[in-house]
């Protein structure tokens, strides 16, 4: 059994459902039935009794998209834990992208950050590299980046503590830095945080890195430690945008690309790419009732 919870433009929803219907009829693959949620009133929850998971997923972004989707092979419910890429994704900026622009090189270090995300460089090399250049920045160049650059996404402080108020665990785990992950768990709600630390020395980024580099391993490993505290039959939810993400995406029983690069979005079973990071509460089938605002 396939369920797809997808919400796309309503005014073409009875045309993409012909089509995509069509189409998987080709593969051989058949409709058992597709019907609005009541308790999420724009999410459309198709289920189907076989079909193969990615080109049933082509098929459906090709029909509906752009849209918003979440496709599973059981019943969708609220996840056990959530582990979440942080730039990009919980918030609207590359933290190491703004830094930079304050030492007056941000589009050089943001060319490397875009070539890394879309998977064209080793993410490791790629960190050390950008850090490099930032050698001699005012350390407190940090705290004016964070107060004059960094915003949340929209909805991400609603989707996380919704998540924690039905008992999941919420995780950030990012390849940007402590320095901005940890104000920014504070103020989305974040209970742990995974991260990159910058070095520092006399009030001055030092170029390097004062711990080991968190990458797309990093991820993966902190998404299968929390699962190991949970215990078997837990159900995990991951989100990100770029090719660092990709282990931890496929790992969990939901991986989510959010506004995604290319090859994140080819590796994840859901995408966001119509509306914002409540939509994703949408199609776990929270109400918008029960939301924490």
């Amino acid at each position: 059994m396939l369920i797809a919870r997808l919400i796309a433009e309503p005014a073409i929803l009875e045309t993409a459902l012909d089509k995509a219907g069509k189409a998987l009829a080709k593969k051989g693959w058949t409709i058992a039935g597709a019907q609005m949620l009541d308790f999420c009133g724009d999410v459309l929850e198709i289920a189907m009794a076989d079909g193969n998971p990615g080109e049933v997923r082509a098929i459906l972004d090709e029909a509906f998209g752009p849209c918003d989707l979440l496709m599973s092979d059981r019943e969708i419910t609220v996840p056990q834990l959530f582990v979440s890429d942080m730039d990009s994704t919980m918030i609207g900026q590359e933290c190491i992208d703004e830094l930079a622009d304050y030492a007056g090189i941000k589009d050089q270090i943001a060319e490397i950050t875009e070539r890394a995300m879309q998977g064209e460089l080793d993410f490791a090399s790629a960190l050390t590299e950008r850090v490099g250049l930032l050698e001699g920045l005012e350390e407190s160049a940090i705290t004016r980046c964070l107060d004059e650059r960094i915003r949340p996404m929209s909805g991400a402080r609603v989707l996380v503590e919704t998540l924690k108020s039905r008992g999941c665990r919420t995780v950030l785990v990012t390849g940007g830095f402590h320095s901005f992950a940890d104000p920014v768990a504070d103020m989305l709600g974040f209970e742990r945080v995974v991260g990159n630390v910058l070095g520092v020395d006399g009030g001055k980024l030092t170029g390097k890195l004062a711990a080991e580099i968190v990458d797309s391993g990093t991820k993966l490993a902190t998404l299968n430690e929390e699962l190991g505290r949970l215990g078997s039959g837990a159900i995990s939810l991951a989100t990100g945008d770029g090719a660092n993400d990709i282990p931890m995406i496929e790992a969990a029983d939901y991986g989510v690309a959010y506004y995604a690069k290319p090859k994140a979005k080819s590796a994840a079973n859901g995408w966001i790419e119509r509306g914002d990071l409540t939509d994703l509460l949408k199609l776990l089938g929270v109400p918008q009732s029960d939301w924490v605002e």
